[in-house]
């Protein structure tokens, strides 16, 4: 049993489709099929069902999944703790960060730590504060800047700041007359949100509920400079966090009768181990 054929397997199930897989790990498809083909034949089970259009697991390859995940990603940190005992003065570090997120705090905190730490580097990974989570389970990133609601078991924060959402209107909207709006005066305004894996979004949606409407969502964007231009021209209204909004000068921006607050924190991966750069960085945050 050989490495690869564990990393290509679990690509495969990652990806559900051998091709996807392929093009994910650079290597030729009939290379995946053929390693995957003898790790069964090692085995003496069938991992993959292929009867169906779309790969799916076997109930045995559902549990070598599960046990492969651990010995990989144990391998990993085992790898990574080596490298911290060769290159103690350096490091690097995967991220994740939202795009509402990217505005603020992030480019304060980076510039900071790089000042402080010049040889260390941090690789941003740009994805929904709901996204985040996942990636630092699996372990494909170390850190996650995110605004936090509740998180899995496995994850451990610290808090960066806190604040409240605020609703952005364009310029000369009835409800700029307003200094606080309630949010059922929202119920017949078009809404131009952050896409489906942003707490924001989320969040908004679930005041909709509570207050009983369907909210008219005309345009969805992951990057705030689209929303804020189109809230700008009219095409609809926004939420954003307040030191996001704040910025944009040209759209109107208030509060809710009864307000939307967040948190921002920083996250990792209790379960897993942590490298000298990823604890450096935390030690940071805390201070």
């Amino acid at each position: 049993m050989e490495l690869r054929q564990l990393e290509y397997f679990q690509m495969v199930c990652r990806c559900n489709s051998i091709t996807k897989a392929a093009v994910e790990l650079h290597v030729a498809q009939p290379s995946i099929t053929i390693a995957i083909k003898k790790l069964e034949e090692e085995l003496g089970v069938t991992l993959l069902d292929r009867t169906q259009r779309q790969i799916t697991l076997t109930t045995e390859g559902q549990v070598f999944l599960q046990r492969i995940n651990d010995i990989l990603s144990r391998l990993h940190d085992a790898t990574i703790e080596m490298n911290d005992y060769r290159i103690l003065q350096k490091g690097s570090i995967k991220i994740g960060v939202p795009s509402t997120i990217g505005a603020f705090p992030f480019p304060t905190l980076f510039a900071r730590f790089q000042q402080l730490y010049p040889n260390f580097k941090l690789t941003v990974v740009e994805a929904g504060s709901l996204t985040i989570p996942h990636y630092l389970e699996r372990g494909d990133i170390e850190l996650g800047i995110m605004i936090t609601s509740h998180t899995s078991n496995c994850l451990a924060t610290a808090s960066i700041t806190t604040g409240q959402i605020l609703v952005c209107l364009p310029p000369g909207h009835p409800l700029s007359k307003l200094d606080k709006i309630p949010f059922t005066d929202l119920r017949n305004e078009r809404f131009v949100l952050l896409k489906e894996d942003s707490y924001s979004r989320q969040l908004i949606l679930a005041e909709c509920q509570k207050y009983q409407f369907n909210p008219n969502i005309v345009f969805s964007s992951s990057q705030i400079e689209t929303v804020r231009s189109l809230v700008e021209q009219g095409v609809g209204i926004s939420f954003l966090v307040d030191e996001v909004a704040k910025k944009h000068g040209t759209i109107i921006t208030r509060p809710l009768v009864e307000p939307l607050m967040y948190q921002i924190a920083l996250a990792w991966n209790k379960e897993r181990y942590l490298s000298k750069a990823t604890k450096l960085f935390i030690d940071f945050v805390n201070t």
